[in-house]
């Protein structure tokens, strides 16, 4: 029911953003040509036609960034500060595609028929603009809310857990003008909260909707509470009520579950995992592959030195290669920078790092502490077997232990194991609390989305690098 209003809401946004970064190169046309050029000299060189589509590129792209980034997503209490920073990463990319594509077209960023301030200032204005914009929107959406306008008045029917979580998401998405009126229980069932407000029970549905006249019912009965979904639709059908059912046994169903259709048939997905979705696999993949590209090729002067240094102070390869499990359960081999002494398979595979670990080498505690024993991880992402971003592998050995000893282990590898995550940029790293990363790591699977990744990546460097609890 949500998703109903969500994409009119969504659609608002989308239609106010594509004008407003209209209007940032409009300004920032105005800004450049005629502002900062009174005289007029510039403006006899340029071409309005380029521009003209310059900037219908710039604000359509510029939309078209922000829904992969799912910037339009309802934002489930989020800070204004948070949604500021998604608009920052957004422009940013939407920058890099732009800039992009004008040096793959034009030469040299395209400075020879675009003013690179022109983009400049088209990106900053549309950064705080639409942030500004946004913070409006919503503060004038919720004072309509508050004042009763075009509210939709909801019965619930159910008065335990289901109705308890439905009630906490229509606090939580108050902006989509839903308003509970009460509760109708299901027998002796007793309600679990003392703000509900009961209306009467189920066997007096038809009495209950004439008098109090909801324009929706939403059944949540859980399967203790009994079931009484042929009598709640046949009142509903009499009085012309819009239903909506939240299946019985979603108790079961923590995380966010995903409805599909097969020949007319509803199959419910108990728990959705939205990079595994088409187009967001492939989007994705590609920024892992840029990314990795990038990193590698910037950074190349730091392997090398890495390399001599840990070939000079101890014995051995400079690299080491160690078996873990990824995507799917199935093992590939990471690769890292030795960081300690040249072991027995059996010993690297099945003991845990301590404190003051003598196994540790000189260089290679500097290397621990600093994560850059990690970085040779890039080229395993390239050849596909980890992303960027995700649960940080970890070795067969100690899946199989925590598997049986830590609920919900295994559903960390319902996406590729990453070289930084959620966990790491929590501080959730060495000997710290193996159910806390879990938690960690199942809320970034759930919740994944291409500013996700962009927002661990740039938290890394000051929350994931430096690891106190490293050894």
């Amino acid at each position: 029911m949500l998703k109903e209003r969500s994409q009119t809401f969504k659609l608002l946004f989308v239609s106010l953003d594509l004008i407003f970064s209209l209007g940032s190169c409009v300004f920032a046309f105005i800004l450049r040509f005629y502002i900062g050029d009174p005289t007029g000299v510039d403006r006899s060189y340029i071409d309005l036609g380029s521009y003209f589509i310059l900037g219908s590129v710039l604000s359509i792209s510029q939309v078209i960034v922000f829904l992969f980034i799912d910037l339009y997503h309802p934002r489930r209490g989020l800070s204004f500060l948070d949604e500021f920073l998604a608009i920052f990463g957004g422009v940013f990319l939407n920058l890099l595609f732009v800039l992009s594509m004008l040096f793959f077209f034009r030469g040299d960023f395209g400075s020879e028929r675009f003013s690179r301030s022109f983009i400049l200032v088209f990106a900053g204005t549309n950064i705080f603009s639409i942030g500004f914009l946004h913070l409006l929107a919503r503060q004038f959406l919720r004072y309509l809310r508050s004042k009763g306008y075009n509210l939709r008045r909801v019965l619930v029917i159910g008065t335990r857990e289901t109705a308890a979580r439905f009630a906490d998401s229509v606090q939580r998405h108050q902006i989509y003008g839903y308003q509970i009126i009460g509760y109708v229980s299901s027998g002796n069932s007793k309600a679990i909260r003392k703000d509900m407000v009961l209306l009467g029970k189920t066997d007096k549905i038809e009495k209950v909707l004439s008098e109090i006249k909801p324009d929706l019912v939403v059944y949540a009965l859980n399967n203790a509470e009994g079931d009484c979904l042929e009598t709640v639709l046949d009142a509903c059908d009499t009085e012309g009520i819009d239903l909506k059912v939240i299946p019985g046994f979603q108790e079961f169903i923590k995380a966010k579950g995903r409805v599909d259709e097969m020949d007319g048939l509803p199959v419910i997905s108990i728990r959705n995992i939205p990079v595994r979705l088409g187009y967001n696999r492939a989007i994705k993949r590609s920024f892992d592959i840029l990314f990795s590209l990038f990193f590698i090729i910037l950074f190349s002067p730091v392997f090398l030195i890495i390399a001599l240094l840990i070939k000079l102070t101890s014995r051995g390869p400079v690299f080491y290669h160690q078996e873990r499990v990824g995507l799917d359960n199935k093992s590939f081999k990471m690769l890292k920078f030795r960081s300690m002494v040249v072991q027995t398979k059996s010993q690297s595979e099945t003991t845990w790092t301590v404190q003051n670990d003598p196994r540790v080498t000189g260089i290679g505690k500097i290397l621990r502490k600093t994560s850059l024993d990690e970085i040779p991880q890039f080229f395993n992402v390239l050849l596909g077997d980890m992303s960027v971003v995700g649960p940080r592998p970890e070795r067969p050995h100690f899946v199989e232990k925590f598997k049986t000893d830590h609920r919900h282990y295994m559903r960390r590898h319902a996406v590729k194991a990453g070289i930084t995550g959620l966990a790491q940029v929590q501080g959730l790293r060495g000997d710290t609390s193996i159910d806390d990363r879990i938690d960690a790591d199942i809320y970034y699977i759930e919740n994944w989305s291409l500013w996700l990744d962009i927002k661990i990546i740039l938290l890394t460097p000051l929350k994931g690098v430096m690891d106190k609890n490293a050894y």
